[in-house]
């Protein structure tokens, strides 16, 4: 009898810890669980892959590094790397690191990386450095971002032509009614003004502009960014498919959740596939 009970005992331990929580899930648009190697193949003939991130979430970070490894053996090498935290006029000293001719110090000094740098984007610089991969630095200059913000779109035309050359063509077109500039608007009340969404829009359309010089040339371009800047096929998609239409693109959304059984109803449609992870997770910063 003694012995039944161990074993039953035993068993109700092994049921309830046979499956792990899991830190994350994937979802298709449509909120149908995926498998991660159904995600990568579908990323196989792309000319574009975003990955929209949370920014500070270590889950995001490291799926950036393992899915960017798998394009790198599936693609035979035939990637290019790009993202939002790299500044058009800093594209110089961070080609310099990747080459090896200035120092990991004067790189660090020189190129306003992000204070989550060290966790979270030296792994995929890490990663173009030691196979020789191209990473393209896509943001506009914050200072010129800023100047939206504060005094309008238009005053970017008075900007040095050394100044516009880190810019998307100007003046570019925005339409405030498309639903994530409109949303921001909404989101802050209005407190933001006008000028919040087209500093964003001016962001969106210098990364697309960056990406389309490179996209559709034989080689899968794989662009980090803040989801925001890539949900619901917007922001950067909407100039992308402006400056280059015809470009075969994939999206990542990331998103928190508290459950991860099934995609909120307010994820669904976010990008091609949903990156899901539990809310209770861990930051980086």
């Amino acid at each position: 009898m003694k012995k039944l009970v161990l074993i039953i005992a035993v068993f109700v331990v092994i049921a309830g810890f046979k499956n792990d929580k899991p830190a994350y899930r994937i979802f298709d648009t449509e909120g149908k669980k995926v498998k991660y190697e159904k995600m990568l193949k579908a990323m196989e003939d792309a000319d574009v892959v975003f990955f929209g991130e949370q920014h500070n979430n270590p889950v995001c970070h490291w799926l950036q590094l393992e899915l960017t490894k798998d394009l790198y053996i599936l693609k035979n090498g035939d990637l290019i790397l790009g993202a939002e935290m790299f500044e058009k006029d800093n594209q110089l000293i961070l080609n310099e690191y990747l080459e090896g001719s200035v120092s990991d110090k004067s790189y660090k000094k020189e190129a306003r990386l992000w204070p989550n740098y060290k966790t979270d984007y030296a792994p995929l610089v890490e990663f173009a450095k030691d196979s020789n991969l191209r990473f393209i630095a896509t943001n506009i200059p914050r200072r010129y971002a800023s100047v939206v913000f504060k005094k309008g779109l238009e005053t970017l035309e008075d900007l040095s032509p050394e100044a516009r050359s880190y810019i998307a063509p100007l003046p570019i077109e925005y339409d405030s009614t498309v639903a994530c500039y409109k949303n921001m608007y909404g989101m802050m009340g209005g407190h933001g003004g006008v000028n919040l969404p087209r500093a964003q829009a001016i962001k969106d359309a210098t990364m697309a502009f960056s990406i389309a010089g490179y996209a559709g040339e034989g080689q899968l371009f794989i662009h980090y960014n803040g989801t925001y800047h890539s949900d619901n096929f917007e922001g950067i998609l909407w100039y992308l498919n402006k400056y280059k239409p015809g470009l075969k693109i994939v999206t990542i959304a990331s998103v928190e959740q508290a459950g991860l059984d099934e995609l909120d109803e307010e994820n669904l449609g976010l990008g091609n596939f949903v990156l899901v992870i539990d809310s209770d997770m861990t930051k980086t910063h």
